[in-house]
């Protein structure tokens, strides 16, 4: 009978494979990642609670009773509820890096099973192993994390020749948010005047930094504009040594991956390290953080340029008036009033013009360029249902200050009926999560007749923040973007709006 149990146990670690190696993917293979997810599954819903004492139960008693594995085989197959092994919305792929760390986390299961064959106890310790299978994958990720360092460094150092070769203008771009808002206006108001190549989507990390050398940057690009993203200290640093800018950015500071940094000096020690070696330093000196930076660069001998959208220090400023823009230069304005889709942020655009005023783009030359500023995808970007709903797509947004923008756009609407604001909330906030989630569920209730809660991972922060505001409107609970979207559905048509506001992948919770 134990060999029975301990057969059904070993096939059930295929499902289990699969749903634990695509968080791991989704997670940029980053070790750690993959158990906090687990974590997150097995406690946010009562039945994944009731499904992982069942599975501990069995583990238990096939010390005894080698066929009580077989409850917990059922487990690992069936759970956790709600995250499934083929994905909802992003499907495993079999890259060479998925094959390769899932070849390691086979053997690791291996090792598992051997042991318990040796220990008389192949049933209990088949078992373990299925219950430690978001763990094995962390730790194959931790065994193959030098390897693939290693394989990396080929493309790097192939993407260091071809910068040296090209010899562009390099702009580095980083921050809490605003790094891909910036990089596309920079992309854009030098484009008229200098032959541009910017990092495609969010290739921010290493590995999507080189392919984004090899693969775009041709002979005769005069300005390459690199975004910069980074996990943890040491990151950026690394990225500028064998990319190394002619002028850096940061666009702000916020509490966003303050789970993985710890405070918001840490982050801004982390994001400090794209200044380094630098002819010149834009920072956005509405961010305290980045004023303070500012003074401490300019006393190393750093030249600054400072930009902003209030700060009376900022060299470039752009204002907002009324629903358009003005973009002055230590005083003078430049090209008037100009007007831009809501997801245009005045600080990201008053770095941009400050880029491009370093790369010797004349005012006049921007004038033009900023009429013609395209907006940007997915960043509180407005449109029409066909039903007739005002539609304000912020799916890409993710922070406190985005939020705040948000919700401003959606009350300035004229739009007489209902206003509701469908969010899953924001994540890898840390400490601040819960408190910042209530924080913006009160704010919309103050804006929005209706709230539209996606899924478990922020749900019970989202609603006692709605619940906190005397005379709020109607909360809807659904477990799916897709469930969120037939709800607009039915129940929105002429007159109403909608925000969407964030949007988790499905191995959130």
């Amino acid at each position: 009978m134990k060999w029975v149990a301990f057969s059904v146990l070993v096939l059930s670690l295929a499902p289990a494979g699969m749903r634990w190696l695509r968080v791991a993917q989704r997670e940029h293979y980053l070790a750690g990642s993959v158990l906090r997810f687990a974590r997150r599954w097995w406690s946010v819903r009562p039945d994944n609670v009731a499904l992982a004492v069942v599975g501990l139960v069995g583990l238990v008693l096939s010390a005894w009773w080698p066929l009580a594995a077989l409850a917990t085989a059922a487990v690992v197959i069936v759970g956790p509820l709600g995250l499934s092994p083929k994905g909802r919305t992003s499907s495993l792929v079999l890259t060479r890096r998925l094959k390769t760390l899932a070849a390691v986390w086979l053997v690791l299961q291996l090792v598992v099973l051997v042991l318990g064959i040796v220990a008389g106890a192949p049933a209990l310790f088949a078992a373990l192993g299925g219950l430690l299978a978001p763990a094995l994958v962390d730790a194959a990720l931790f065994v193959t994390a030098p390897y693939e360092d290693r394989l990396a460094g080929a493309f790097v150092r192939k993407a260091a020749t071809r910068l040296g070769e090209v010899a562009p203008a390099v702009v580095a771009v980083t921050g809490s948010y605003g790094k891909t808002s910036t990089k596309n206006h920079v992309a854009h108001l030098v484009g008229g005047a200098r032959r541009v190549v910017a990092t495609p989507a969010s290739f921010n990390n290493r590995a999507g930094l080189a392919r984004a050398v090899n693969e775009n940057l041709a002979p005769g690009t005069e300005v390459f504009v690199a975004e910069m993203g980074t996990y943890g200290p040491g990151e950026i640093a690394e990225l500028c040594r064998w990319c190394p800018p002619t002028i850096s950015v940061i666009t702000a500071i916020g509490p966003v991956h303050l789970e993985r940094f710890g405070s918001l000096e840490r982050i801004v020690e982390a994001k400090s390290e794209i200044v380094d070696g630098a002819c010149a330093v834009v920072l956005n000196v509405d961010d305290p953080l980045l004023a303070a930076l500012a003074g401490r660069l300019e006393g190393s001998g750093t030249r600054v340029v400072r930009a902003g959208s209030e700060s009376p220090s900022a060299d470039v400023r752009v204002s907002q008036v009324g629903e358009r823009l003005v973009v002055s230069v230590r005083g003078v304005d430049v090209g008037g009033e100009v007007e831009v889709g809501p997801g245009v942020r005045a600080t990201n655009l008053a770095c941009a013009v400050a880029v491009a005023l370093e790369l010797g783009i004349a005012c006049e030359q921007l004038a033009p360029r900023l009429a013609s500023l395209p907006a940007v995808p997915n960043r509180l970007t407005a449109g029409r249902a066909p039903s007739g709903t005002i539609v304000l797509d912020d799916t890409y947004n993710a922070n406190p200050a985005g939020t705040r923008a948000a919700l401003g756009a959606l009350g300035d609407l004229s739009a007489p009926g209902r206003r509701v604001v469908v969010t899953p909330g924001m994540v890898e906030l840390g400490p601040r999560q819960g408190e910042e989630n209530e924080r913006f569920a009160a704010a919309a209730a103050g804006v929005a007749t209706d709230l539209v809660i996606v899924g478990r991972t922020n749900r019970r922060q989202l609603v006692r923040g709605w619940d906190s505001v005397s005379g709020h409107g109607p909360l809807e609970l659904v477990d799916t973007r897709e469930g969120a979207v037939a709800w607009v559905r039915r129940h929105l048509g002429q007159g109403d709006a909608v925000l969407y506001e964030n949007d988790l992948p499905d191995h959130y919770p």
